[in-house]
């Protein structure tokens, strides 16, 4: 099972992503690490990407899905219901977070592309999943790892 943990920047998409991936035995791969340089370059300089910036960069994450032999747990934004039809994956957990936490995680995050000035644009692109594990990262991470692991344990079924 493909799980994506979607959320904006500063949610805590790649410390839950590793988490679940050492938890459930499967690969890790944060979505970060796979956009082209020329969408890296116009976010540092604090351009939100467009749809036509990101297409490419689904299209990879999916086929390193689609592709890879064993389960994969990725860190991906996700932001958009066609991102995520376009993506694929068997379930999505969503770290559902305040735009203040954003930009004070943001705020403290060292050797990243991503500046806290981008987060409004975040926000003004996420259309929130009805399909996905739904989760407060407001909390402190033990909480969110716990109700994490819960859900999951529960049986919540896969898209």
């Amino acid at each position: 099972m493909n799980i994506i943990v979607m959320g904006v920047a500063g949610s805590g998409k790649t410390t839950i992503g590793h988490f679940l991936a050492d938890a459930l035995g499967s690969e890790f791969h944060d979505g970060d690490d796979y956009h082209p340089p020329a969408n890296i370059d116009k976010m540092r300089r604090g351009v939100p990407l467009t749809d036509a910036d990101r297409a490419a960069w689904l299209a990879r994450l999916h086929d390193l899905m689609e592709t890879t032999t064993r389960p994969v747990v990725l860190a991906c934004s996700a932001l958009k219901e066609k991102y995520r039809t376009r993506l694929g994956g068997d379930l999505y957990v969503y770290l559902k977070i305040s735009p203040e936490t954003a930009r004070a995680r943001l705020a403290t995050r060292k050797d990243h592309f991503m500046p806290a000035s981008l987060i409004h644009s975040q926000f003004d692109s996420l259309e929130p999943p009805t399909d996905a594990i739904t989760i407060d990262a407001n909390q402190p991470l033990d909480v969110v790892q716990e109700t994490v692991i819960h859900q999951l344990r529960a049986g919540i079924q896969p898209r």
